[in-house]
C-alpha cells in the first residue's frame, strides 16, 4: 500500500504547530512585550494559508492547485502566525511559471484535476480526488471511482510526483519528527486488513493518518486488495466479511467480486444469507452479479436471422 509522504512521521499538525509558538516566544523577546492576540493555524482554522502564503511571494499555485515554490517545488507545509503588529509586506508572487506544463492534470488517475478558469487559477473536483476519497469521505467510495485508487491507502500524491519543479527541486525533510514510521513505507495490505482496533490505536497515535478512521483506512485497503485482485488477498477479505464496520464488509465484498474464484463466490454468498446491513447486502448482490452473471438469452430477431439464414 501506499500512504502519501506527509502522513508517515508524526502529524505535521503537531510539528508546526509548537515550531510557530517557539517563533512567536522570538517575536516577543524581539518586541519587548507579549501578543495576546496572536493565533498560529497549521491547516487548523478558517485561514487561506495558501493564498497568504502567495502574497507573502512564496510561489504561485500549479494546475494541481499545490502551491509550488520555485526552489523547493511543492513539498512542504504551510502555517501561519497572526500577530498584533505593522509589518512591510512581501512582494506577491504573480507569475505563473507552470507554462504548458500539464504533467499533473494528465497524471490524474481520478480525473479531478480540471485545468485553469478562464481568470487562471486552478481547477479541482475534490469529490474526484484520492486524497478526498481515502481520508475526508466518511461512506463508501463511488464504485465506479475504486478501480482507479490503486493502492493508495491514505493519500496520493500523484500530482506532486509529476511536477518538474518538485522532481527538480524537493529535497528530504531534515526535521526528525517527519522521518517515516516503521510501517509506514510501503506497509503489506494484507496485514493492514487484520488490523484490530486496539492496534490501529497504537499505530495511528501522534499521526495524521487518524484523520481517516479505523474504519475509513480499513475500507481503503480492501479497494487496494480488490485492485490488486491476487488470491493472496482472499482469506483478509473472507473475514473482514465479518468486520463490526458495514463500511468495511461493504467494501470486502466488493474486493472479492474483483478475485474470481469458487472460495470467493462461496464467501460471498455464505455472507450474504446472513448479512442485515443494505449496504453490504447490495455491495454482495452486485460482487457475486459480476462473479456470476446472468445467462443471455439470444436475441429473437437474431434466432430468426441465423434460422433465415441456414
Amino acid at each position: 500500500g501506499i500512504i502519501a509522504r506527509y502522513a508517515r512521521g508524526r502529524d505535521y499538525h503537531k510539528v508546526l504547530k509548537k515550531k510557530l509558538l517557539a517563533l512567536l516566544e522570538r517575536i516577543e523577546e524581539e518586541v519587548g512585550h507579549e501578543l495576546p492576540a496572536a493565533r498560529a493555524y497549521v491547516d487548523t482554522g478558517p485561514v487561506f494559508e495558501r493564498e497568504l502564503a502567495r502574497r507573502a511571494g512564496l510561489g504561485w499555485f500549479g494546475r494541481s492547485t499545490m502551491l509550488i515554490h520555485p526552489r523547493r517545488g511543492s513539498f512542504f507545509f504551510l502555517g501561519s502566525l497572526l500577530v498584533e503588529l505593522d509589518l512591510e509586506p512581501d512582494a506577491p508572487f504573480e507569475a505563473d511559471r507552470c507554462g504548458r506544463c500539464s504533467a499533473c492534470v494528465d497524471a490524474c488517475p481520478t480525473g479531478a484535476l480540471l485545468g485553469r478558469d478562464a481568470a487562471g487559477a486552478p481547477v479541482i473536483d475534490a469529490t474526484r480526488c484520492i486524497a478526498y476519497l481515502t481520508i475526508e469521505l466518511r461512506g463508501p467510495i463511488p464504485r465506479e471511482l475504486r478501480p482507479l485508487i490503486g493502492n493508495r491507502v491514505f493519500g496520493c500524491d500523484i500530482c506532486q510526483e509529476v511536477c518538474p519543479f518538485t522532481r527538480k527541486f524537493s529535497v528530504p525533510t531534515s526535521e526528525p519528527a517527519f522521518m517515516p514510521r516503521e510501517g509506514a513505507v510501503a506497509p503489506a495490505l494484507v496485514e493492514l486488513m487484520a488490523l484490530s482496533r486496539e492496534e490501529w490505536d497504537r499505530r495511528s497515535a501522534g499521526s495524521a493518518i487518524r484523520r481517516a478512521g479505523y474504519a475509513g483506512l480499513l475500507r481503503n485497503v480492501a479497494v487496494a486488495l480488490g485492485n490488486w485482485g491476487s488470491e493472496e488477498a482472499l482469506p483478509a477479505l473472507v473475514d473482514a466479511l465479518s468486520h463490526e464496520e458495514p463500511l468495511v464488509r461493504g467494501h470486502a465484498a466488493w474486493a472479492l467480486g474483483r478475485i474470481a474464484s469458487p472460495d470467493a463466490v462461496a464467501a460471498l454468498e455464505a455472507a450474504r444469507d446472513v448479512e442485515r446491513d443494505p449496504f453490504v447486502r447490495e455491495e454482495m448482490e452486485l460482487a457475486l452479479l459480476v462473479l456470476h452473471p446472468p445467462p443471455r438469452h439470444p436475441d429473437p430477431v437474431d434466432v430468426h436471422a441465423r434460422s433465415s439464414s441456414s
